[in-house]
């Protein structure tokens, strides 16, 4: 499992702006956190700088600016942090997490009939073809 894909918090925070963006400068992944993540320009520049070395984000000149943007999708690091969440907690096992999931979270019915849904097509397409 790749390590470099696991943030925290607020590289987390600052990757959403850069998946939203598309690309970014630092005053703009600044203005676009929510404010509970907002840092000093400093700071964010620091962290881009850190999560560049990680190899999460890359940055071009314009100028004297840098314009940082994602080399990760969000589906790519959603895999890696939920992998090793389930790792962790779960001992790899990822039925436990979904029973822990549906067991502890709330649900409307319209989530239900989806999550239904989602374990129906997954049956479908674990069937053997012929049968």
């Amino acid at each position: 499992m790749d390590r470099s894909q696991h943030l925290g918090e607020l590289q987390y925070a600052i990757m959403r702006v850069l998946w939203e963006e598309g690309e970014s400068t630092v005053a703009r992944v600044v203005e676009r956190l929510p404010r509970a993540q907002r840092r000093a320009l400093t700071t964010i520049a620091t962290m881009l700088t850190k999560m560049e070395k990680k190899g999460v984000v890359d940055h071009r000149a314009e100028g004297r600016q840098f314009i940082y943007f994602p080399t990760v999708s969000e589906s790519e690091v959603h895999r890696t942090m939920i992998s090793d969440l389930t790792e962790r907690l779960f001992q790899g096992d990822a039925g436990a997490l979904v029973s822990h999931l549906i067991s502890e979270q709330e649900f409307d019915s319209q989530e239900l009939a989806r999550l239904k849904s989602l374990i129906a097509d997954r049956q479908r397409k674990e069937k053997p073809h012929g049968r």
